[in-house]
């Protein structure tokens, strides 16, 4: 059996293969950053634990060990969405629909999260933010300025250039996936129809010996005839049928009589009758 609905080859656009590289791109910016900030955070870490040592703000907790713990926590976070979608971009590759969504839906999670942070930090909150500080607590400007004081020079310039970049790689990449062309990639494919091939059989249909591929009527090459029949009952007479017997008289071959004892056509006279007294 020949199937005749093949699916027709889909060629990837540019435009995909472009986002999924930039989708790289994202991903090996946000490992970057994290190693920039692990790298940095025993540093900052004893910069807070100094600044807010002895003071009320502290409170019973210490506010240092309480900032190491959600910097790591949100850097390992967006480092595994930046990975889940580098991951999505192999699967945009071949033409899945609903990775693409994914890559929507996380995508615009991580422009959020990167965007406003990057928003923070040019703002000149840094790990302080903005406003007055609690109490007896430094202020935010006197934590960023200590914390400028501490860490390398090249720190804060290259955490800035990393996070533009990747944002705007990944801004680029959920963009090339709304285009058209991408749009025609992803969708679902129509099954092209093909003539059936000669030879072959129709599907669901049993093919006999014969048959060469669709159904005969009968009389047709491959089915079996009837003695003396090429292909259609013939009329008396007519080649192909035995010769008919005269009327009233028996077929060649078959034994019979007439009730006078003679052989139809015969022209032999009966038996004489017995005189009459």
């Amino acid at each position: 059996m020949v199937d005749s609905h093949n699916t027709p080859a889909r060629t990837r656009p540019g435009v995909v293969t472009i986002s999924t590289y930039l989708l790289w791109l994202f991903a090996l910016t946000q490992l970057i950053g994290i190693i920039i900030t692990l790298s940095t955070l025993g540093t900052v870490s004893e910069v807070l634990d100094e600044a807010y040592r002895g003071t009320t703000a502290n409170g019973t907790q210490n506010l240092a060990d309480i900032t190491t713990f959600i910097t790591i926590g949100t850097s390992v976070f967006l480092l595994l969405l930046a990975v889940v979608l580098a991951v999505l971009g192999v699967f945009n590759n071949r033409g899945s629909n609903g990775a693409r969504i994914t890559t929507w839906v996380l995508g615009g999670i991580l422009v959020c999260c990167t965007g406003g942070g990057l928003v923070s930090g040019l703002a000149g909150g840094g790990f302080g933010g903005t406003g007055q500080g609690t109490g007896d607590g430094p202020s935010p400007e006197e934590i960023q300025r200590r914390l400028d004081e501490a860490l390398p020079g090249w720190v804060t310039p290259v955490s800035t250039l990393v996070a533009v970049i990747g944002l705007l790689a990944l801004l680029a990449a959920l963009i090339l996936l709304a285009l058209p062309k991408a749009n025609e990639f992803f969708r679902k494919p129509k099954q092209a129809w093909e003539p059936p091939v000669p030879g072959a059989s129709y599907p669901g249909h049993p093919q006999t010996s014969g048959e060469p591929g669709y159904p005969q009527a009968p009389g047709q090459p491959g089915y079996p005839q009837a003695p003396g029949q090429p292909g259609y009952p013939s009329a008396p007479g007519q080649p192909g049928q035995p010769p008919s017997a005269p009327y009233g008289g028996n077929q060649p071959g078959q034994p019979g009589t007439n009730p006078g004892g003679e052989q139809p056509g015969s022209d032999r006279p009966g038996p004489t009758p017995p005189p009459v007294s």
